[in-house]
């Protein structure tokens, strides 16, 4: 098993007053040419909103990207004819594909809403654009691996176009239990949202990150009450960024 570790206080960081951003990997005004990324797995932002703030209308193609909202009311609308309100307990997906316009608000205007942006590199370009938000926190499991993206549209929580599949791990102090990877080829970047957890040898504390790979299984053990999230992808690129 190959493993790469990175301590929280180690990632980019970017704050523009409205918003405060944690970079894992190499992000606008942060480039570090040694964490551009975890196989298809591109981008990793723990960002902070201030009350009424956000990203103003953008555009994006030809990438699967994903927010997990940690607190508060995260406001979305596309060029698609979206419009919709994520929160804790919830995960938003956009397939951008041939090109979508898309903005992010804080729909509060007496709290920050803090949340997860991710971006994954899809397995071919050129897709139609979509979108999609599922409740994840009525299908919660303690002391389990409970699965909240895959590439199954059919499967448990949302889906893109990538051979990868995202899991939350809520575990309670001195549990354990093995991951089994699903693809070959595939691998794991483990992410700490809470509490203190131990992968193999490595200890990881609250947004510490480890990255997992020429395994098949590995085993995730609780040091105290921690929250994780298990991002699966595969490590090589696809042909059209070759």
């Amino acid at each position: 098993m190959k493993t790469v570790y990175h301590k929280a206080d180690t990632r980019g960081h970017a704050n523009h007053g409205w918003l405060n951003s944690y970079h894992t990997f190499s992000f606008a005004g942060y480039q570090n040419q040694e964490r551009m990324n975890f196989g298809v797995l591109r981008v990793l932002n723990d960002d902070t909103v201030s009350q009424g703030m956000g990203f103003g209308t953008h555009p994006h193609r030809d990438m699967e990207i994903i927010s997990i909202p940690l607190e508060g009311d995260l406001e979305h609308k596309d060029s698609m004819g979206t419009t919709a309100v994520i929160k804790k307990g919830e995960i938003q997906v956009m397939s951008a594909g041939t090109g979508v316009q898309h903005s992010e608000y804080n729909k509060n205007k007496d709290e920050p809403v803090k949340f997860l942006q991710i971006w994954v590199f899809p397995r071919e370009i050129g897709v139609e654009p979509r979108y999609d938000q599922q409740n994840i926190k009525s299908e919660e499991k303690i002391n389990d691996f409970q699965q909240i993206l895959s590439p199954d549209k059919n499967d448990d929580g949302v889906w893109i176009h990538q051979d990868a599949w995202f899991s939350l791990a809520n575990f309670k102090n001195g549990n354990s239990k093995d991951y089994p990877l699903h693809k070959s080829g595939n691998g794991v970047y483990a992410f700490v949202l809470s509490g203190t957890a131990k992968i193999g040898d490595q200890i990881l504390n609250s947004r510490d990150g480890l990255g997992i790979w020429d395994t098949q299984s590995f085993n995730v053990e609780a040091l105290e009450d921690a929250e994780i999230l298990l991002m699966e992808v595969p490590m090589e690129l696809p042909d059209y960024l070759k």
